[in-house]
């Protein structure tokens, strides 16, 4: 029997370096540590937001992400306003973070959602997006704006 309703939990992401990840994801997109260990070769941490755990980061991995392997495509955080994705988008070009497109791009042509690609300390894929407020903007590619990059 299948499960009636299933909503995602967290996500679990491999980290190179828990410190330099913790800064990234705290410091950076406001996440709060619930959580953390630092006992040698058990390094990890819990984080979320308003008590809700969202994210765990697990530093067990020693090379940064790779897209040519199966897995984490990409990590989306959507948020209630394209407002709020340009703040965000304020404070990641303030921490000098690479972005793969320019500014707030529509999830595809005529699309009213959209947000900013960009990625973390270990090359994962992350997205932060309104559900609207991006209409008018030109997409970037023809194919899924968070689909290749």
């Amino acid at each position: 029997m299948t499960p009636s309703r299933l909503t995602t939990g967290h996500i679990g992401l491999n980290v190179t370096d828990l410190e330099r990840s913790l800064d990234f994801y705290s410091r950076v997109l406001g996440f709060e540590v619930m959580g953390q260990s630092r006992e040698q070769g058990r390094e990890y941490a819990f984080l979320g937001r308003d008590g809700t755990l969202l994210l765990t980061l697990w530093q067990q991995s020693v090379t940064g992400f790779r897209p040519d392997t199966a897995g984490l495509h990409h990590l989306s955080f959507q948020v209630d306003t394209v407002e709020e994705v340009r703040r965000a988008e304020a404070a990641l070009l303030e921490a000098a973070v690479e972005f793969a497109h320019d500014g707030v791009v529509p999830h595809g042509e005529g699309a009213a959602s959209g947000g900013i690609f960009f990625h973390d300390p270990d090359g994962v894929r992350l997205e932060i997006y309104a559900p609207s407020g991006a209409e008018g903007t030109k997409a970037p590619t023809a194919a899924p704006t968070c689909g290749f990059f």
